[in-house]
């Protein structure tokens, strides 16, 4: 297990802006060995997100050989902004009745 996992930049801010918004949110960024940033659950579901700098030019966000390898076994979704996290814990959800622990981010 890494002690000092490399974050990219706007990780924090993306881990407190969920968490504003009722998601729950799991850091998974020690284990290493591909394994994805974060577990989120909403409504008892669970999602795994890849944590990517949009700031940071496409070459540089692109998922390393072992994040890949992850993702060719289980569903990981790359992720840039809250926007994009929340677009995809909650789908269409945000359309339709709210659940109870939904709250709308006001930071992003």
């Amino acid at each position: 297990m890494r002690y000092h996992p490399r974050l990219d930049a706007n990780q924090q801010q993306l881990v407190k802006d969920l968490r504003k918004a009722g998601i729950l949110v799991l850091s998974l960024a020690s284990v290493g060995h591909g394994c994805p940033d974060l577990l989120c659950c909403v409504a008892g579901e669970l999602y795994l997100l890849e944590v990517k700098d949009a700031s940071k030019s496409p070459s540089r966000r692109k998922l390393t050989p072992q994040e890949e390898a992850f993702a060719a076994r289980w569903p990981v979704h790359v992720v840039t902004t809250v926007q994009e996290a929340i677009a995809v814990v909650w789908r269409h959800e945000l359309d339709g009745p709210e659940y109870p622990n939904h709250k709308e981010v006001t930071h992003v």
